[in-house]
Parts: structure tokens; C-alpha cells; sequence
């Protein structure tokens, strides 16, 4: 209700603006809705349940009540997604990763997948704030990372997927994408080996990648160009003297010898596994993807399959805020809370504000005045 309020002096009538609703004529309010979402992507827990929870408080919400606000606030937080999609297509080098994301379809599942692209220039001493952008789709077809990355180039950083050859093809436009290889996927070949069948070849080869890691330590979040003159002067000859070593071995054992095998997946990619050296933007890994995916590998267990494709579209838009808010440091608690509450009166040039790493800003100086 809002009261209605005339002066006798000059018989105005004032009269305060309505209240501004997240969703449209809903009863919830963003701290409420903020709490839903965190609970759901950030805690995992299945919406069926947060209903149960709140049965149990006397308060009854259904579950298809709670899907439905989910769906809306995936909505009117649509501008913000976009806007995280444009900064992390913005980088010249990023992380690529996907992971398994069961669907619901007819009585039975599917696999479905959440692909990830992640921004982060720390490592090479860059300024722009770290982001992901995630996607949903129905299989793992290449056509995907395809299409998700039409009109960028630059260093795609990813395993050994088939499906981002591609991006690597001559002739694409407007230019093919660079590939870089991880050395955490490859170590981890030889170190299951080296780990259980305990393997001398296997135990040395870790040994000899690791001591390259070290090295890497040590200049990370350094400028791209002191990481590339370390590197070069470093960390090149351990590289080289650890494929020399790979090729002699891998002549003295059957192709079908499990070491052979691990070692090859690096020998067969030496190109994509050496690219580090001459680029020091490049980082040894794609843990940075990797890391940004261990929240959902968590909540498979907990929630056992999306709902729909609609789920899982709504799923990687709202993992790519909540992520991309952990990413900066920010709670997405109080983050979706504060701009649930202020997206739909902010003017869209000032949507940018309201961006994880520009909102904490705000609050820092805010705190600061405060206090």
C-alpha cells in the first residue's frame, strides 16, 4: 500500500514510487531469492529439498514455486551473463574445459555437458579480473566449443579433445586459434602408473615433470615477458632433456606397454606441450578450467540430473555468475542479493556496476567511508 499525501498550502498530491519486486508481481524478495540460488549452485542442494526445509519452518513452497523463480531470476539476471560473456571473449588466452551434467529425458537420463571458458590473466601478471563463462549442451559433439567460440582467436588452453581441432584449422576466420596443451593432464597418465603398478619409467618421468612445475612456481604471476626469458633459459632445457628421454624409452618398450603409452600422449602433441616456452602468456596447465568445474563434479551427487535442457541452460548461467563472484573474491550470496534488488532500475550503460569485480570495488570504498 502507499499512502496518498495532499499539503493544504498548494493542494499537491505526493505519493511515494512502488516498491520494486525481483520478479514481477512475486512475493519473494532478493534476499530470499539470492539464498535459493547460492543454496542450489553454490551448496547443492536439489530445490525439492529446500522445499522440504522450508516445510519444516511452517512455510510452503512448492517445489515448481522455487523452479519458477529460479527460471525468473535466471532471466533478470540474463544482462550480467552476457556481460561476462563478452569480458571473458575479450581475453587472448583462455581455459577450456567440460564435464558430464546428467538430463532428464523420457524416464531415462542423458549426458548432457557443461563446457567452461575461463579468463585468467594472474598468472602473467595480467589486470583484467578473472571470469567464466559457462555453456550447456545436450552431447559433447565438437561442433559446440565451435560455435561457443565463433569470431574469437587467441591461445586456447584445453586437454586433448578432439573437438577444439577445428578452432586450430588453417583457413579459419578471422584467424585459428593457437592450442596449448596441459601438462596436468599428462602427468596424471604416468603418475596413476607410477602410483599403482609402481613403474621405475613412470616414477622418473613424474619426477622429471614435476621439477619443471617447480620452476614454473616460481614465476608465476610474473609479466609474460620475465616468465619467457626464465623459460627460456630454465626451464627449456628440462623440457627438452624430458622428451629425449620419453623418445629413447618409448624405442626400448612395446607400443602397447602402459608407460609407452602415458609418454606418448605427450610425444605425439610435442608442438601444443612446448608452446609455453615461446609465449609467456601461456600457463604449463589447465587447471584454471578444472578448478572452476569442481563445484559441479560435487553437486552431481547431490542433485543426480538436470531437470531438463531448459535446467541446463539455466544451470550454466547461473554458474557463471556464482563462479565468476568466487573468482574475485566476492560472496555471491551478497552479491545476487544486492543486485537481484537493483538490475532492473539501473540504466543499461551502468549495467557494468553491478559486474563482481566492479561491485566489490564499490563496497570497499563504501566500507571505507563508513568507517
Amino acid at each position: 500500500m502507499r499512502e496518498k499525501f495532499t499539503c493544504r498550502d498548494c493542494e499537491s498530491i505526493t505519493q511515494p514510487p512502488a516498491p520494486f519486486h525481483p520478479i514481477a508481481r512475486g512475493r519473494a524478495g532478493p534476499w530470499l531469492l539470492s539464498t535459493i540460488l547460492c543454496d542450489k549452485f553454490l551448496q547443492h542442494l536439489p530445490l525439492n529439498r529446500q522445499s522440504d526445509a522450508f516445510a519444516r519452518e511452517g512455510i510452503d513452497l512448492d517445489t515448481s514455486t522455487l523452479a519458477d523463480w529460479v527460471g525468473a531470476c535466471t532471466a533478470t539476471l540474463a544482462p550480467l551473463t552476457t556481460l561476462i560473456r563478452a569480458h571473458v571473449l575479450a581475453a587472448q588466452r583462455l581455459h577450456a574445459d567440460d564435464t558430464t551434467v546428467p538430463v532428464l529425458a523420457k524416464g531415462r537420463t542423458v549426458t548432457g555437458r557443461l563446457w567452461n571458458y575461463v579468463r585468467d590473466d594472474g598468472p602473467f601478471g595480467g589486470p583484467a579480473p578473472p571470469a567464466v563463462w559457462f555453456r550447456y549442451s545436450r552431447d559433447r559433439k565438437g561442433e559446440h566449443p565451435t560455435d561457443h567460440l565463433t569470431g574469437w582467436t587467441g591461445i586456447l588452453q584445453s586437454d586433448a579433445y578432439a573437438g577444439y581441432n577445428t578452432l586450430a584449422k588453417p583457413g579459419r576466420q578471422p584467424a585459428p586459434v593457437v592450442s596449448a596443451g596441459c601438462w596436468a593432464h599428462g602427468r596424471r597418465g604416468l603418475f596413476k602408473i607410477a602410483e599403482k603398478d609402481k613403474a621405475p619409467l613412470a616414477i622418473e618421468a613424474v619426477g622429471r615433470i614435476d621439477t619443471i612445475f617447480e620452476a614454473e612456481r616460481a614465476i608465476n604471476g610474473t609479466t609474460a615477458a620475465h616468465r619467457l626469458t626464465v623459460r627460456q633459459e630454465s626451464i627449456a632445457p628440462l623440457v627438452t632433456g624430458l622428451f629425449d628421454w620419453m623418445r629413447e624409452c618409448c624405442r626400448r618398450m612395446s607400443t602397447k606397454n602402459p608407460v609407452a603409452h602415458a609418454m606418448n600422449y605427450f610425444l605425439r602433441r610435442a608442438d601444443t606441450f612446448t608452446r609455453f616456452l615461446t609465449d609467456g602468456r601461456i600457463c604449463l596447465s589447465n587447471n584454471a578450467a578444472e578448478r572452476a568445474l569442481r563445484g559441479i563434479a560435487l553437486g552431481r551427487k547431490a542433485w543426480l540430473f538436470a531437470g531438463s535442457d531448459r535446467g541446463g541452460e539455466r544451470a550454466a548461467a547461473m554458474y557463471s555468475l556464482i563462479v565468476t563472484a568466487r573468482l574475485n573474491d566476492v560472496d555471491p550470496h551478497a552479491w545476487l542479493a544486492d543486485v537481484l534488488a537493483r538490475i532492473n532500475d539501473i540504466p543499461n550503460p551502468r549495467l557494468h556496476e553491478l559486474l563482481p569485480w566492479h561491485w566489490k570495488a564499490h563496497q570497499q570504498v563504501h566500507n571505507t567511508i563508513a568507517a
